[in-house]
């Protein structure tokens, strides 16, 4: 699977990587590689470090939507947070949509102009919940209008629609990012994973492959922190969805989200050549805790065909983010971090704009020049219903813990490896043990996450061994994908290896 974006010869890194810089940044995202320019721009030495390739999570996986209409995202964080703290995050979000398309505009980075749309599939509960945006929305300043009237195929009850948003191809961004990056003396290193940050007076960042490199700074822009200080993964839940890409000769000219469940997007893309494409994405679900995640595509396949008949499929992926428990992104230091360790986190499936928005508060904070927005909104004071939140993220971690200890069949490891795509998990003594044929290779691995020791779960639509409870994600060899863990899985005893 990959994504329309992805489509591409990778972004090369360079090879030089100094032992000592200013300030050393992990993930070579949006965030990453904004925040790296802009310290870069301020005349300092930064080095990027990304494990896989440049945009390898969640910025090459977008459906590349720029928009202060974020779902049901305004109305859904006044239940959790005060009206001063939600002004605050817009604010955020419009210091960043407004930073990232003057710089498209700078520097010749294609992006259209489009009208965002959070719509009600039908008169339910979805209904209320579009109505409720709309309200939201208008009383926090945004020039919303409400239509029931909308030019697509498919059913709708009623939509908030703010007119002048923008959408874009997030690796273009990502390339230009990264030209300017170098033409300010800053280095991107690819394929170099961190696992430790420790102090010796300041961070030194330890890489998988023993190389150390020493910076006065360091800022995690991994997603979710690959450090465990501060118990972040514990603080976000993260979450999988969907996307299509589609061929199609009239594809609506909006960017639209749906209210209520299952959660259906919606935008118009240029292909190759400049052709118009479809995109469809949603059905978005907790990691590793469904039964089938090839369901979840097959369902976003048969509702297009049902509206788009004419629409031909020319790509399939799926994306990674974090939610916090109340819609309000993490960042800043790094708790136990000694003030030189920073993160950023819980953009919650709207990264185009946090992310710009965190890096310019990160790079403020690092300078000593912290922008006015930002400190009240990560004085976050959460309400009761913020803290059943957290209470039940981390009860129904527990729920996946015992679950999969508990059900794993007490079994050794089947003597036939599975069929093309599939895999199987026994036990070795008390271990589980996975075993997968992916591409014709079958491959062993102790099925165990080498993060907080979940049972993984074999993710059917990307071949992939997935943990339910904090997110990590492996490759079927046991590399590591994303997620809090930084180690690859174990292998199982040689008699259980595949020959």
């Amino acid at each position: 699977m990959s994504s329309l974006w992805l489509d591409r010869e990778h972004i090369s890194g360079d090879e030089e990587l100094s032992d000592r810089y200013d300030d050393v940044v992990v993930g070579a995202g949006l965030t990453g590689l904004t925040t790296a320019l802009l310290l870069a721009r301020a005349g300092r030495s930064v080095v990027v470090l990304e494990a896989r390739h440049i945009g390898a999570g969640a910025t090459g996986n977008t459906t590349g939507k720029v928009s202060l209409l974020q779902g049901t995202k305004l109305s859904t964080m006044l239940q959790y947070q005060s009206r001063s703290v939600v002004e605050r995050y817009l604010t955020a979000n419009r210091e960043g949509q407004a930073w990232l398309l003057r710089f498209c505009e700078t520097h010749a980075v294609p992006f259209q102009v489009r009208d965002a749309v959070t719509y009600a599939p039908d008169a339910g509960p979805g209904l209320r919940s579009a109505r409720a945006e709309y309200e939201a929305a208008s009383s926090l300043g945004l020039d919303v209008r409400w239509d029931e009237r909308l030019p697509v195929p498919f059913p709708h009850a009623g939509a908030a629609v703010l007119h002048g948003q923008a959408q874009l191809d997030a690796m273009d961004v990502l390339s230009t990012l990264v030209q300017q990056l170098r033409g300010h003396g800053g280095h991107v290193a690819v394929g170099r994973r961190v696992v430790a940050v420790t102090r010796r007076g300041t961070p030194v960042v330890s890489l998988s492959d023993g190389t150390r490199v020493r910076g006065r700074t360091v800022v995690l822009a991994t997603g979710v922190p690959t450090l465990d200080r501060g118990l972040y993964f514990a603080k976000v839940e993260a979450k999988r969805s969907y996307a299509l890409a589609f061929s199609h000769p009239g594809p609506p000219a909006l960017m639209m989200l749906s209210a209520g469940r299952p959660s259906r997007s919606v935008r118009d893309a240029l292909g190759p050549g400049g052709s118009p494409m479809l995109l469809v994405g949603g059905d978005g679900h907790a990691v590793g805790r469904v039964r089938s995640e090839s369901e979840h595509l097959e369902r976003l396949r048969s509702w297009t065909g049902e509206f788009f008949p004419d629409a031909v499929e020319t790509h399939a992926w799926s994306a990674q983010d974090y939610s916090s428990h109340d819609g309000v992104p993490y960042v800043g230091p790094l708790p136990r971090g000694g003030g030189d360790i920073y993160l950023a986190t819980g953009f919650d499936k709207w990264g185009m704009t946090n992310a710009v928005a965190s890096a310019l508060d990160l790079t403020g904070q690092i300078l000593g020049e912290a922008p006015s927005w930002a400190k009240p909104v990560h004085r976050r004071i959460t309400r009761p219903r913020g803290v059943l939140r957290i209470g039940r993220m981390n009860a129904d971690v527990v729920v996946a813990a015992a679950t999969g200890w508990g059900v794993a069949e007490l079994r050794s490891p089947p003597d036939v490896a599975p069929d093309d795509g599939r895999a199987d998990v026994g036990r070795v003594g008390l271990r589980p043990v996975g075993r997968s044929n992916v591409d014709g290779k079958a491959c062993s691995v102790v099925a165990v996450c080498t993060h907080l020791g979940g049972v993984l779960k074999w993710n059917d639509a990307e071949s992939s061994w997935d943990c339910p409870l904090h997110g990590s994600r492996f490759a079927a060899t046991g590399e590591v994908l994303e997620g809090p863990a930084t180690v690859s899985l174990r292998q199982p005893p040689p008699e259980h290896r595949e020959a």
